[in-house]
C-alpha cells in the first residue's frame, strides 16, 4: 500500500509540474514573451494596456474609503515582514549547511514583474509589489520550514490540515512507528541529495 501511495504521489508531482509548464507556456505565447528577466508585450497589447490605464486622480476619486482607512495597517505589516525575511534567511544560512540541506532561493519565491503592466498606475504597481513581496516571502519561509520539518519530524498530523506544504504528502503516516529512525535518516539523505543536485 505504501509503495502504491508513493507511486501516485510521484505521478501527481510530475503532472503538476507538467501542468504548470503548459499553463505558463500558453500564457506566455498568448500575451507576452520572456527575454531573460525582461517581459515583452506585442506593440498592440502594450497600446491596449495603456488605453485601459486609470489615471492617478481618477483612481483616487474612485477608491473605496475603507481602502484608505486600512492602508496604514496593511503597509505597517512591512516591518514584521522584513524582520521575518531577515530572520528566516539568517536561519537557513546558519543551519542548513550544518544539516546538509539545500537552501531555498528567495528569487524562486519573491518575484517582481508586475511593474511591466502598462494598465496599472503607480499606486496599483506599489500595491502589486507589496503583495508580490508578502506572498512570495510567506512561500519562501514555508519552504524553509518544510525542509526543516523534513529533517527533524517528517510525520503527518492525525487531523486533516489545510494548506499543507508540498513536502507534507510524502511524510510518514501519523503513528507509523516501525523503523521510524531509519526512515528519518532516509528523509535526511533525500535532503542531502537535493543539495548535491542543486
Amino acid at each position: 500500500m505504501e509503495d502504491r501511495i508513493r507511486q501516485l504521489l510521484n505521478q501527481i508531482t510530475a503532472l503538476e509540474g507538467d501542468l504548470q509548464t503548459a499553463l505558463h507556456e500558453h500564457e506566455a505565447s498568448a500575451l507576452y514573451q520572456l527575454k531573460g528577466k525582461r517581459v515583452e508585450f506585442e506593440r498592440s497589447v502594450k497600446e491596449a494596456h495603456r488605453r485601459l490605464k486609470v489615471g492617478f486622480f481618477r483612481w483616487l476619486v474612485a477608491v473605496r474609503p475603507q481602502n484608505f482607512l486600512t492602508a496604514p495597517v496593511i503597509y505597517g505589516m512591512i516591518i514584521p515582514l522584513v524582520l521575518l525575511d531577515f530572520c528566516a534567511t539568517l536561519f537557513q544560512a546558519i543551519c542548513f549547511p550544518v544539516y546538509r540541506i539545500a537552501k531555498a532561493r528567495r528569487s524562486d519565491y519573491i518575484v517582481f514583474d508586475r511593474q511591466h503592466l502598462e494598465y496599472l498606475n503607480a499606486i496599483e504597481k506599489l500595491h502589486c509589489a507589496y503583495c508580490a513581496y508578502a506572498n512570495g516571502l510567506i512561500a519562501y519561509i514555508c519552504e524553509i520550514i518544510a525542509r526543516t520539518e523534513q529533517y527533524f519530524c517528517p510525520i503527518k498530523h492525525a487531523r486533516k490540515m489545510l494548506g499543507a506544504h508540498s513536502r507534507y504528502a510524502r511524510f510518514l503516516a501519523y503513528g507509523e512507528a516501525a523503523d521510524f529512525h531509519k526512515k528519518l535518516e532516509e528523509f535526511r539523505a533525500a535532503l542531502a541529495q537535493e543539495r548535491e543536485r542543486g
